[in-house]
């Protein structure tokens, strides 16, 4: 399955780094930007990761919720976030529904099976997807501009 600019979000419910449920669909009323993320302390995801918390300001001004899903478990992304001083949540997607259901499952990446690929997705106030980037190959990073112009146009 795959998400389109223009469908609604697929909702789920994962679980963060404090063991909270997160719902999306509770997020409702303001922007939301997924920022899916192959492995925790990995050196890609970790520069993505930071640029977005060091982005936060940008962000907060557009009333957008971020987060960080990776197939990680909630263990490791709490491990994750406290070394790197993240001002969002991550979620766990260790069962890989939602990364099945968003059209980002990576079959194989470099032996590592079944991880999410690199992705972002842009859902404006009532869900609906308004900016999606699903990367090939992870060593590259999403268009930050690209998210924060959607952000803007959508605010």
């Amino acid at each position: 399955m795959s998400v389109d600019v223009g469908s609604k979000a697929p909702d789920f419910t994962l679980t963060n780094q404090d063991r909270q449920p997160v719902k999306l669909s509770d997020q409702r009323g303001k922007p939301v930007v997924l920022a899916f993320f192959p492995a925790a302390f990995s050196g890609v995801c970790t520069k993505e990761l930071c640029t977005f918390r060091d982005s936060m300001a940008q962000l907060n001004k557009a009333s957008a919720q971020v987060y960080g899903i990776s197939v990680d478990t909630f263990f490791t992304l709490k491990a994750f976030q406290d070394q790197q001083h993240y001002n969002f949540p991550l979620l766990s997607d260790f069962n890989k529904q939602v990364i099945r259901d968003y059209g980002v499952y990576n079959e194989d990446m470099i032996g590592l099976k079944g991880i999410a690929k690199r992705a972002v997705f842009v859902l404006d106030k009532e869900g609906v997807v308004r900016h999606k980037e699903v990367l090939d190959d992870a060593r590259n990073e999403p268009d930050y501009g690209q998210i924060m112009t959607t952000l803007q146009a959508i605010g």
